[in-house]
């Protein structure tokens, strides 16, 4: 199986097949135990293909979860729905390589976003900005 036809994004993923091929030709007849019989091997090769991948799915659950999260708090004005959405790809980010790309890209677009808008509020003496008057005389009668 080529890299290329691996799904996802990890080139080290690989078929369960190929497990049990290594796990057959590991170990000699001789030095087989208990666990290396043939009617335990299919069972241990599921259990390696879940543990490598674990992680994975774990990942992506958690991640999918902080993005419908924050799509709902999008709507609902008590949950902060683009932090989680954020969240969301970062977490996802760190097993997809799509994942990474949209959260730079979204980073790239926000840090625009907030140029622009500290150029408007320095430009064009925004709602922030402060108008002071020049100090008259000082009155200092007491």
């Amino acid at each position: 199986m080529s890299d290329r036809n691996a799904w996802g994004d990890d080139p080290e993923e690989r078929d369960a097949d190929e497990t049990v091929a290594e796990l057959f030709a590991t170990e000699t007849e001789v030095a087989r135990r208990w666990h290396d019989h043939p009617a335990v091997v299919p069972a241990k090769a599921v259990v390696l293909f879940v543990s490598r991948n674990g992680r994975r799915v774990g990942v992506s659950i958690a991640g999918i979860l902080l993005i419908l999260v924050g799509l709902v708090g999008l709507a609902l004005p008590i949950l902060p729905g683009w932090l989680l959405i954020f969240a969301g790809f970062a977490v996802l980010s760190t097993e997809y390589v799509w994942a990474e790309r949209m959260l730079k890209r979204a980073k790239a677009v926000a840090a625009r976003a907030k140029d622009r808008a500290i150029r408007r509020g320095h430009a064009g003496g925004g709602p922030d900005s402060i108008v002071t008057e020049p100090d008259g005389p000082a009155d200092d009668s007491s």
